[in-house]
């Protein structure tokens, strides 16, 4: 039964947890690529109709774009619940729930966890609202975006190299 559940444990991880670390990561510069298409295509200088309806085509992608990113966070961030779920089941079958290094995991997933229903998707939601009516996006708001995303993915790394590495455990490696 414990092989099943760190099966399961591990497929949820990979396939719930990394779909929300690149799709957070290419949001910012997606919305970078709007802000720099958007004013393009309302009217400057292309050369006539073709180029501003080319441009407004493109940036019409980009804002597609970046509405697929913020779902694809929104949606698999809810299925990523059942990683700590599974792993709390593992944890209890293999007997190591006391365990320094599942308890550092616990914390670190919890402050990943934070981070991404604190700081990633709400300045991801408010990137799009400002899009979405047109208004100036700072890259000063992109690159924060982006460090947070970055610490996001270093904690998630950081859980990922200790739930393989579990140092100090006496389950073997």
């Amino acid at each position: 039964m414990t092989k099943f559940l760190l099966s399961l444990h591990v497929l949820a991880a990979i396939l719930a947890i990394g779909p929300v670390t690149v799709a957070a990561s290419m949001f910012p510069q997606a919305v970078r690529r709007v802000a720099v298409a958007v004013p393009v295509g309302t009217g400057g200088g292309g050369d006539g109709a073709a180029g501003a309806g080319a441009g407004a085509g493109a940036a019409q992608d980009d804002m597609s774009t970046v509405r697929l990113l913020h779902r694809i966070c929104r949606v698999y961030s809810g299925l990523g619940v059942a990683v700590p779920v599974l792993g709390f089941a593992t944890a209890a079958a293999m007997g190591v729930l006391g365990d320094a290094w599942l308890i550092a995991s616990i914390t670190l997933t919890a402050a990943a966890a934070g981070i991404l229903l604190a700081f990633v998707l709400p300045r991801q939601e408010e990137l799009l609202e400002d899009l979405t009516g047109r208004q100036p996006v700072e890259r000063a708001r992109t690159a924060r975006l982006a460090m947070f995303t970055g610490v996001f993915n270093l904690l998630w790394a950081t859980v990922t190299v200790l739930m393989i590495v579990r140092p100090g455990s006496t389950t073997g490696a």
